[in-house]
């Protein structure tokens, strides 16, 4: 079984952006994240109506870091860590069958830019190679075109399509299913 320990928090550097752990200074920006119609047209969680909600998301994570149960990085750039422009990590360890399911968001100013592969492709490499991850899963909606094409530019295969297996404001809705396997 997994023994994960992210403590110390580990930050990860890329080419343009900065990894690091988030805070309630963090707030403003994951509410306006969490709030726009946008960013949250894909997923499945309701809107975040205040920066308290924001504040309540970003103690959830904290929560799942000191467990050791999930950990999640705010995204920034590497020449301005103080203002997130999105999130990525494994917000969900299973850690019985070695595998994590990735999420993740980003400001619309930074979509099509190629930063959430540049993110995710190191998330994925510390997956594998620091939480020994057999495989990782994504979630998505079907209709969600620039996420699945995501996850095949970064080796994802798509491994089920669920018919309304999720129901979320008043409705039943399908989920996409992609993998990854780490394959030596």
């Amino acid at each position: 079984m997994l023994s994960p320990n992210f403590s110390p928090f580990p930050e990860i550097t890329t080419e343009r952006l900065f990894l690091r752990r988030m805070t309630t200074q963090d707030a403003v920006e994951m509410f306006h994240l969490r709030s726009s119609e946008n960013v949250m047209k894909y997923i499945d969680r309701p809107n975040a109506k205040s920066i308290t909600d924001a504040e309540i998301y970003i103690g959830r994570i904290e929560e799942s870091i000191n467990s050791d149960s999930g950990i999640m990085w705010g995204i920034t750039l590497k020449e301005n860590r103080d203002k997130l422009i999105g999130n990525i990590g494994f917000w969900r360890l299973i850690k019985e069958h070695y595998r994590a399911e990735v999420g993740y968001m980003l400001h619309p100013d930074f979509w099509k830019k190629g930063m959430m592969k540049e993110a995710l492709l190191q998330v994925i490499d510390f997956g594998f190679n620091n939480i020994n991850l057999h495989s990782i899963e994504a979630h998505i909606k079907p209709d969600n075109i620039g996420s699945a094409r995501l996850l095949e530019s970064t080796g994802f295969s798509k491994e089920a399509h669920f018919k309304e297996n999720f129901f979320f404001e008043g409705t039943f809705r399908d989920t996409v299913i992609y993998s990854k396997l780490n394959i030596l």
